[in-house]
């Protein structure tokens, strides 16, 4: 029984040692093939217009509400120390280091990973990739670089506009409902926030985030099964591996930026 129980577990170690070197290998070959995209252009703008623009309503939306909840939690916990006129910069640290970069990636998991998991699935299942690979053209310098590329570039600029609505959305409830001044929230906000401790952190975190969300969508619809269920199960890991692994570097990059 014990024997059984660590053949087994060595199996599965093995196994997901395998897929982790795979994957690596792979990773390696679509970020060589991202300067070569100078000349497809093209393909990186198309790709930003998908997982960019389609996903900003819904990043300045959230962004908007997850302001006003800040500003609301933000005033009472400070309101019971005297210190409600600091509620600009709670809102603005905890959007800008945090919140922002980490809530933008798990939207962004669940909306462009989702889809761009389904779409090279669906490519994987009509043998469009299969097609390109008798036609000496490689699926990975094709296919997922110029998607890679506008993951990586979209991520900080949805960030940005999360942490803005965010601010705005507290501002909203600060100064218009609850009646904080307009002076103190912004020039508090203005005094202690860090452009290069902070800002800088949240830019870098969101960079980080780009590149793990948007290459594990692509390598679960490259490896999907083609079936609609291996499709369908490919995406369901898309948002489960993504959003863990989103979690798990935000504390990495935590520990190591503001130690």
């Amino acid at each position: 029984m014990i024997l059984r129980a660590f053949r087994y577990l060595g199996q599965h170690t093995l196994r997901y040692l395998a897929v982790l070197g795979y994957a690596s290998r792979m990773f390696g070959i679509v970020l060589c093939a991202i300067p070569r995209l100078g000349r497809r252009l093209r393909l990186v703008m198309d790709q930003l217009y998908f997982v960019g623009n389609h996903s900003l309503l819904i990043i300045a939306v959230s962004g908007l509400f997850v302001g006003f909840v800040l500003g609301l939690q933000g005033y009472y916990t400070l309101n019971k120390y005297g210190s409600e006129q600091a509620l600009g910069l709670l809102v603005a640290l905890s959007l800008v280091r945090e919140l922002g970069p980490v809530v933008t990636a798990l939207l962004f998991a669940g909306r462009a990973g989702t889809s761009l998991t389904a779409e090279i699935g669906l490519m994987r299942a009509g043998e469009q990739l299969a097609a390109m690979e008798m036609m000496a053209v490689n699926p990975l310098s094709r296919i997922l670089a110029p998607r890679l590329c506008a993951g990586i570039i979209a991520m900080p600029l949805l960030a940005a506009v999360f942490s803005a609505a965010g601010i705005f959305g507290g501002y909203l409830v600060g100064v218009g409902l609850i009646g904080v001044d307009t002076g103190a929230f912004w020039s508090q906000m203005q005094a202690g926030i860090d452009v290069t401790g902070d800002v800088g952190n949240g830019v870098l975190k969101s960079v980080v985030f780009g590149v793990a969300v948007t290459f594990i969508a692509l390598f679960q619809g490259y490896e999907a099964k083609p079936t609609p269920e291996g499709v369908a199960r490919a995406t369901t890991r898309t948002v489960v591996l993504a959003s863990l692994t989103v979690l798990g570097l935000d504390f990495l990059l935590t520990a190591l930026m503001f130690h």
